[in-house]
């Protein structure tokens, strides 16, 4: 565990920070010896993190594993053995020159399919949402429909009912007043027609008709 936690610092002090600043100054001072010298090593570093990924799975257990890794980013970056240009300069770039057309196709077609993946991901995506979405509508409608359909014509007389006025009444029979067949009081048909025109009159001939009559 203490092994493992030196060479992370040891890769990230000297094998990240100090060449990144060094390679800052060589930008800033355009000197073409430097700028080239430092990206060979950054080649060299991309390689070696890429590795190391799969080596601290499967090799952690070797004797002296972390110990090899502080000592190889050492001598990359030592300015007597030229650890990085001598790597670059004898595999990496004979390797790469002759590969080079392979991997520029390779790299075109992923883009490509990429892309292409992209664009069909993203339209199952906008699908999914569309269907998503005309789902909720329909359900929210369904269930608006339900809600409706739920109030009966009772319920629906009975909420009229209350909103209407209630009918007034009707004035109690007078004394010894003749009825008719239906209960209704007999009345002639100048009388009736009298009677609509206001209120108190109806009353008041109602009443002398009654009186007449008995």
């Amino acid at each position: 565990m203490v092994a493992w936690i030196i060479s992370r610092l040891v890769v990230l002090i000297f094998g990240t920070l100090y060449p990144a600043y060094y390679s800052y100054k060589a930008v800033k001072s355009k000197d073409i010896k430097e700028y080239v010298k430092w990206m060979m090593y950054w080649i060299i570093f991309a390689l070696f993190t890429t590795a190391e990924t799969f080596t601290d799975i499967f090799l952690c257990w070797f004797p002296f594993y972390y110990e090899l890794k502080i000592a190889f980013v050492a001598w990359l970056l030592s300015p007597y053995t030229k650890g990085s240009s001598l790597l670059y300069r004898k595999f990496v770039h004979p390797t790469l020159s002759s590969k080079e057309k392979e991997i520029d196709d390779c790299l075109v077609q992923a883009k490509d399919r990429s892309y292409d993946a992209l664009v069909h991901f993203g339209k199952r995506g906008l699908n999914v949402a569309a269907t998503a979405a005309v789902m909720a509508a329909s359900k929210g409608q369904g269930a608006l429909s339900e809600r409706l359909r739920s109030f009966s014509m009772q319920d629906l007389s009975t909420i009229r009912g209350d909103g209407a006025p209630a009918p007034s009444s009707p004035p109690p029979p007078g004394p010894g007043r003749a009825s008719g067949k239906h209960g209704q009081p007999k009345m002639s048909r100048s009388a009736s027609e009298s009677a609509g025109s206001s209120g108190y009159s109806f009353l008041s001939l109602r009443w002398l008709l009654g009186t007449r009559i008995l």
